[in-house]
C-alpha cells in the first residue's frame, strides 16, 4: 500500500472509529436512560434513535454499533502496525480489503432497512457507511497480488505476530476487549416474553420523577374500570408504530395477566396521509387512510388482528388497492367501498382529537395524559406502566 493510500485509509478508519463510537454511546444511553435524545434526532425522519431502537439495530442483542466500533477498531490496529514491517504493509491492504468486503454486505443491508424500511436517516450511521465503502475502494485498488494467496500470508504473519512480544500483547489485549464488551454491554431494549431488564435504582428513581413532574393532558377517552389507560395514536404506515406494536405487545399480555382489566390500551389513527389529514399536507403515507378503514371494518368481523399484522408486515408495499385486497381476504370485509366515507370520518374524529392534543408525529402515547413521542423503550414503559399502576393503588387505599 502507498503512503497516499495508506494516510487516506487511515483518515477513513479514523472517520468510522469516531462515528461508531459515537453510535455505540448513543445506543448506550437509549438503553439506560429513557429521557435521553441524541443530538442527531432532527426530525421523525433524520432520527438516529429510531434506527437503534429498531429491530434492525441489534444483531443476537448485541447494538449493531457496536460490531461496527470493534470492526474499526481492528481496522485501525492493523493499520497503525503496517508501518512496521513491509512485509505487512503489503499484506494489510488485502486483509482490510476482506475485512471491507463482509463489512460492505452488512452496511448494504442496513442502508436498505434503514432508507426504505425504517425511512429513517442515522447520521453516525451514514458516517460508518461512507467509511465502510471508501475503504472497501482504497483498499481494494491497494491489493496487487491474488486474493487467493490471502490464507497462506496471513498464516505467515500471525505466526510472526506470535513472535513478536508488542504484538503478541496487542493482539490478545483487542480479543480480551471484544470478550469483555461483548459480555458487559447492556443487550437489547427487551424480552420476547414481555419482561426486560430492569434500570438501576438511581435511574428510576429519575425516571419516576420525570413521570410525576410532567405536565398531563386530559384525554377524552372511557377507562372504565382501568387504572392506566394508554392511548395511542397510529399510522399504520409508519414503522416506529409497527416497532413499538411488536415490542410494545407482550408488555400488555404480561400486565393483562397479572392484572387483568387494570391496563386499558386504546389505539387512536392518525394517518400521515392529506387525503384524509389536514395536518399532514405533505404526509406521504398514501394509503394510510385506507389502512386505517380497513382495520376498523374488520374489527366488526373480529380480523382486526390478523389484518393489522399483515398491514404491518406489508408496510412498503402497501397502496389503497392492496389494502383494500387485503381488507376483502384476510379482514373478511365485503363492503369496503360502500362504508368507506362513512367510516373514514370516524377516522377523521380521531385525527381532530390528536390536533387538540397537538399530535405531531407518530406515535405519540399518553400515559393517563402524559404524552409521550415515539414511546420509551420497553424496560421504561414498562417501569410507567408499573409506577402508574402503584400510584393508584396507594390513592385507593383508606386514609
Amino acid at each position: 500500500m502507498k503512503s497516499a493510500a495508506y494516510r487516506a485509509a487511515l483518515v477513513l478508519a479514523l472517520l468510522g472509529l469516531g462515528a461508531s463510537a459515537e453510535s455505540t454511546y448513543v445506543h448506550y444511553r437509549l438503553l439506560n436512560d429513557p429521557l435521553y435524545r441524541s443530538v442527531c434526532d432532527i426530525s421523525s425522519t433524520v432520527s438516529c434513535s429510531q434506527v437503534y431502537t429498531s429491530r434492525f439495530g441489534t444483531v443476537a442483542s448485541v447494538p449493531v454499533a457496536l460490531i461496527g466500533l470493534l470492526w474499526f477498531v481492528l481496522v485501525v490496529l492493523l493499520l497503525l502496525g503496517a508501518p512496521r514491517s513491509e512485509r505487512f504493509r503489503e499484506n494489510v491492504s488485502a486483509y482490510l480489503f476482506a475485512l471491507s468486503t463482509l463489512a460492505l454486505a452488512g452496511v448494504l443491508y442496513l442502508g436498505y432497512a434503514s432508507f426504505f424500511v425504517l425511512k429513517a436517516v442515522c447520521v453516525f450511521c451514514v458516517l460508518t457507511y461512507i467509511a465502510v465503502i471508501g475503504l472497501f475502494v482504497l483498499t481494494g485498488a491497494a491489493t496487487s497480488y491474488p486474493m487467493t494467496t490471502v490464507p497462506k500470508r496471513a498464516a505467515a504473519d500471525l505466526k510472526r505476530l506470535a513472535a513478536t512480544p508488542l504484538a503478541l500483547a496487542l493482539a490478545l489485549l483487542y480479543i480480551g476487549g471484544v470478550a469483555t464488551v461483548l459480555a458487559f454491554f447492556p443487550r437489547g431494549s427487551g424480552a420476547a416474553d414481555g419482561t426486560a431488564p430492569p434500570p438501576s435504582q438511581d435511574i428510576k428513581t429519575e425516571f419516576e420523577r420525570f413521570l410525576d413532574t410532567e405536565p398531563r393532558a386530559v384525554v377524552p377517552v372511557d377507562a372504565g374500570n382501568a387504572k392506566v389507560v394508554i392511548v395511542k395514536f397510529n399510522d399504520w404506515q409508519c414503522p416506529p408504530c409497527r416497532e413499538t406494536h411488536r415490542t410494545y405487545k407482550p408488555i400488555f399480555e404480561k400486565w393483562e395477566k397479572q392484572r387483568p382489566g387494570a391496563v386499558k390500551y386504546v389505539l387512536k389513527d392518525y394517518p400521515l396521509d392529506p387525503e384524509c389529514n389536514q395536518n399532514t399536507p405533505r404526509g406521504g403515507h398514501l394509503a394510510a387512510c385506507e389502512a386505517a378503514v380497513a382495520v376498523r371494518l374488520a374489527r366488526r368481523h373480529k380480523g382486526d388482528h390478523q389484518l393489522e399484522e399483515w398491514i404491518f408486515e406489508h408496510q412498503e408495499e402497501l397502496s389503497p388497492a392492496l389494502v383494500k385486497e387485503a381488507a376483502r381476504d384476510i379482514g373478511q370485509v365485503q363492503d369496503f367501498d360502500a362504508q368507506y366515507a362513512k367510516v373514514l370520518e370516524e377516522v377523521r374524529a380521531d385525527i381532530a382529537l390528536g390536533g387538540l392534543l397537538k399530535v405531531q408525529a407518530t406515535p405519540t402515547f399518553f400515559i393517563n395524559g402524559l404524552k409521550v413521542e415515539g414511546g420509551f423503550n420497553p424496560q421504561f414503559f414498562d417501569a410507567a406502566i408499573a409506577h402508574e399502576l402503584k400510584k393508584a393503588d396507594q390513592a385507593a387505599r383508606p386514609k
